[in-house]
């Protein structure tokens, strides 16, 4: 694990732990300076404002997140901060109906599934899926959410890493499984509710004996605190309500902040009532209402105001009665909108799992399969490319023919495997040389083609000579390289190339190991410079810059293969 990666686990830890006001104070120092600005930090300051409540804000940090995800090539960090854009914006819409967008939250999450298949660390994989996992709960699909916090747990009980992951991830599936029992005895599902309610017992049993690490104190009484709300239904409930109090009054000393208790409050009322206690209970939940924080969430917010109302309708209130008749038609009417929801997500999940096939396979069409960069396909379409857009006549790209020497001794001493074993060995050297919008691409056999958009004469050499030196100091491979390089505008691209490929031949007839460099005609130069300045100067000013950066996009991005 990276050394950052493993410090934001820690900050991540402490934040949920009670400890947000100084992470987020140590974490936006941290971004100020020098190389802190990563994706993981960016996450640990959501997190905390998150802890805090602080939904437009965190928000805005998410977008920052998306944005140094997306520099650093992180499909997990890019995975979570989708995941928490996600279920944030269904938190703010909550309280601002014109926020709630369900459609716009479902592509998030299914994007961020999506993404996080090709993610390796398991830091940022580890709280993708939890984001994923928030991001269905807020929608109350909790089948879906299930299968995320068990991948959460999987990937932290593989880690050696000694902290309160395991126990954090257990927890929330006991807490999802109480959600879902709380849904379920909404309308009417006595029997289902009670199922997921033993789930809960068991997760959260689990979640306290698994608790290590600096917080592991504040994992094992949440999750004691989850044990005893999901015995209120069934077992022992004089002794629910006693742990339920107790272990929350703890948790509140520790930091915890009440929005993230409120979900005990209808359980402990429910465990009086069961206990004979039926004045305890109403003076439970009448505080309980009183005191509910607004971030609860709607369904603790529904599911106090119904217990409540519950137990007024045993005390004998016809009010009561009426109120939880209309309550209870709601919650049916909602239960069907979950249902509905819930075949939505199963249909994007669909078509994103088909979309990314659809890359998958346009990008392996793009792709050399033994070396893994570009292949031919990709290198010509990028020159048409090229050549086709606006203010192509105004922009200087440099190309490159470089053809492998001594390569067929290599394959008549050493046979076949080892001359593909060279052939990514110089792959991969040649790569290493290039910036990001450029393009490299084995055109075939043993040669390479690369473009250079907006490299000067010098930058071209200094590449040049870097891969020379680069695939001689390839060990255990006696090739070297030959290489031709040529400028042109990038309407002219096909004279480069094959000036670039007459001078990578004159290397090869000098002995090989070497670079040569095409110059245009100097008679049709001279001719360009007497009569084509102005118009040229007049042509860059205007569209130059446009066709830059569109050609940059072009070179990192090619276009789909018909």
């Amino acid at each position: 694990m990276q050394d950052s990666s493993r410090r934001a686990a820690r900050l991540l830890e402490r934040a949920r732990a009670g400890e947000a006001d100084t992470v987020l104070a140590e974490v936006t120092a941290g971004l100020r300076t020098p190389g802190g600005d990563l994706a993981g930090m960016h996450f640990v300051r959501v997190v905390a404002l998150i802890v805090r409540g602080d939904l437009r804000a965190v928000l805005d940090g998410v977008e920052l997140m998306l944005h140094a995800a997306d520099r650093e090539g992180s499909p997990g960090w890019r995975a979570c901060a989708l995941a928490t854009r996600a279920s944030e914006r269904l938190r703010l819409g909550e309280r601002d109906g014109d926020e709630y967008d369900v459609d716009a939250a479902l592509r998030d999450l299914s994007a961020a599934e999506t993404a996080l298949l090709r993610e390796t660390d398991p830091v940022a994989a580890v709280n993708a899926r939890v984001g994923i996992a928030a991001g269905y709960l807020q929608l109350r699909l909790y089948e879906l959410a299930g299968p995320q916090y068990e991948a959460a747990y999987e990937l932290s009980a593989a880690s050696p890493e000694r902290n309160g992951n395991r126990a954090m991830w257990l927890s929330n599936l006991a807490g999802m499984h109480l959600h879902w029992a709380l849904e379920l005895y909404q309308v009417g599902e006595v029997a289902a509710a009670k199922q997921h309610t033993a789930s809960a017992e068991r997760f959260a049993l689990r979640a306290a004996a698994e608790s290590a690490g600096p917080e592991a104190a504040t994992w094992r009484e949440m999750a004691l605190l989850m044990a005893a709300c999901s015995r209120a239904d069934r077992v022992d409930p004089a002794g629910a309500a006693v742990a339920i109090e107790r272990h929350t009054a703890t948790l509140l000393a520790r930091g915890i902040g009440p929005a993230m208790l409120a979900f005990s409050a209808p359980f402990r009322a429910v465990a009086l009532k069961r206990s004979g206690r039926l004045d305890e209970a109403l003076a439970v939940m009448a505080e309980a209402v009183a005191k509910l924080p607004p971030d609860s969430g709607w369904l603790i917010t529904a599911a106090t105001h119904r217990t409540h109302a519950v137990l007024l309708a045993a005390r004998g209130s016809a009010d009561a009665e009426a109120g939880l008749a209309y309550g209870d038609t709601l919650a049916a009417a909602l239960w069907r909108q979950r249902q509905h929801t819930l075949h939505t997500a199963a249909t994007l999940k669909s078509l994103e799992a088909l979309r990314a096939k659809h890359e998958q396979a346009t990008r392996a069409a793009d792709l050399d399969p033994l070396t893994g960069i570009a292949n031919r396909r990709a290198f010509d379409r990028a020159v048409r490319r090229a050549q086709a857009l606006p203010g192509a006549a105004a922009t200087t790209v440099t190309v490159m023919i470089i053809d492998t020497d001594k390569f067929k001794q290599i394959n008549d001493t050493y046979g076949h495997p080892a001359g593909d074993t060279a052939l990514r060995a110089i792959a991969a050297a040649l790569s290493a040389e290039l910036r990001d919008q450029d393009l490299i691409a084995r055109l075939g056999g043993d040669e390479f083609g690369v473009l250079l958009p907006d490299a000067s004469p010098a930058a071209a050499a200094g590449v040049a000579v870097r891969m020379l030196t680069a695939v001689r100091a390839l060990p255990d491979c006696p090739a070297t390289i030959s290489i031709g390089v040529a400028a042109a505008p990038a309407a002219a691209l096909g004279d480069a190339l094959h000036r670039a490929d007459q001078a990578m031949y004159e290397a090869k007839r000098a002995g090989g190991d070497a670079i040569r460099s095409a110059h245009r005609d100097a008679h049709r130069d001279a001719h360009r410079d007497a009569h084509g300045d102005a118009h040229r100067d007049a042509h860059r000013d205007a569209h130059g810059d446009a066709h830059r950066h569109q050609l940059h996009h072009d070179l990192r991005h090619p276009e789909p293969a018909p």
